[in-house]
């Protein structure tokens, strides 16, 4: 079995239709409906929701469904090139990781709606923002584009500073989650050299 997560408002849709909104391939990342695998670590499977989550959309929740074990999958971790294999294995490689933070399933094709076994309400303080790793660390970047939503941005931003000033242009920020690149506001005088520093420090 493997969870989709997706806000509260589109949770009857789905029941209706299945899972028909397949993300685009960005890059190395394939596109399909995005999913991890149903495991004992409840932390593990819904890790992905406190990140999804600062898209302030939202309460966010669970849509669980099986598909068969032979269907073709992409397997990986969100800043790492995916692998095709299948349902079964996709599972039972996720089970066995030593650290499964970060990883992800990509299904290459729409979910139908009996495959959908229930949707379900989250608490919506389960995994992580920014990495899996980020816990404790100032964030990459404190443009306002990158820190929407976020409780207490605007404190943040002064303690660490921000990149923004009045002329803005968009600077491609790339292998950050959720899925692939987002579009940074970052300032024409010298924001751009800030946040690639910030980026080598990070890496």
């Amino acid at each position: 079995m493997f969870v989709h997560l997706t806000t509260e408002s589109r949770t009857s849709r789905v029941q209706r239709n299945g899972i028909v909104r397949l993300r685009k391939a960005v890059g190395s990342l394939p596109g399909g409906v995005y999913a991890v695998p149903v495991a004992r670590n409840f932390y593990a499977s819904h890790q992905w929701l406190r990140e999804l989550k600062r898209r302030n959309q939202g309460p966010i929740a669970g849509i669980y469904f099986r598909i068969p074990d032979e269907q073709p999958v992409w397997l990986g971790h969100y800043g790492q090139v995916h692998r095709l294999v299948s349902a079964a294995e996709a599972i039972a490689q996720f089970m066995k990781a030593d650290d499964p933070l970060g990883w992800q399933v990509v299904i290459p094709r729409r979910i139908e709606a009996k495959e959908i076994h229930k949707i379900r309400q989250l608490p919506q303080v389960i995994g992580w923002r920014f990495s899996p790793k980020a816990k404790g660390k100032p964030p990459f970047c404190t443009c306002k584009f990158c820190t929407r939503g976020e409780f207490g941005r605007a404190k943040l931003r002064k303690q660490l500073g921000s990149p923004d000033d009045e002329i803005a242009v968009g600077i491609l920020v790339a292998q950050y989650p959720p899925h692939g690149p987002g579009r940074a506001l970052v300032s024409a005088s010298g924001s751009y050299l800030r946040c690639m520093a910030a980026k080598r420090t990070a890496g």
